[in-house]
């Protein structure tokens, strides 16, 4: 690319959902530029599956978890971010994108996504009006940090290591009533 090309037009996300590079790469879209998505380790889709059972079998309807969740926020038109795991109470539908309204989001944290994921990811997951929880799972050591939110301003955050400290390796989504044992997550992965 020589120095006179112009930088490519920054992508609506309408544009990027039917935008096709040939490949079979995975994309974000950040400030409308596609970004390609690391291929996962084996770990980080072992654990995004566990999570993804672990809560998918305690839900109840109408909320289910949705994997490879396309999110989105109403008026940022130009960034569009795909998390591991999305919780929604909303009924979906046939060709729907966006997972919509979702309650709780959960990105498994690898090296090379980490600083992605807490720094830009999670202030917009944060600024999205239905999510109540966010949960940072890491996938080289048993640990998760475990936002919630407590009023329209403000979150707390949880760091939660899973060893076995009573009451400290569970994981609680009290949006819809869900604990879930560390341990059930990471057995035979870490």
């Amino acid at each position: 690319m020589g120095m006179s090309d112009p930088a490519p037009r920054p992508m609506t996300v309408e544009e990027f959902l039917v935008w096709n590079d040939g490949t079979d790469t995975r994309y974000e879209l950040d400030g409308g530029q596609p970004v390609a998505m690391a291929p996962p380790a084996a770990t980080h889709g072992a654990l995004a599956m566990a999570i993804g059972i672990q809560i998918g079998t305690r839900l109840r309807p109408p909320c289910r978890v949705v994997s490879e969740a396309g999110i989105r926020l109403s008026d940022h038109e130009d960034t569009y971010f795909q998390a591991d795991i999305a919780v929604t109470c909303q009924p979906l539908k046939p060709g729907m994108v966006p997972v919509p309204d979702p309650t709780i989001i959960i990105e498994i944290l690898s090296p090379s996504t980490a600083q992605f994921d807490r720094g830009r990811k999670l202030a917009i997951y944060r600024e999205i009006p239905s999510v109540q929880e966010i949960l940072l799972l890491d996938s080289t050591k048993r640990f998760a940090e475990l936002w919630h939110r407590e009023d329209e301003q403000s979150w707390a955050v949880r760091d939660i290591r899973g060893r076995d400290v009573i009451g400290g390796g569970t994981l609680r989504f009290p949006s819809v009533g869900v604990e879930i044992p560390m341990a059930a997550l990471y057995e035979g992965v870490l």
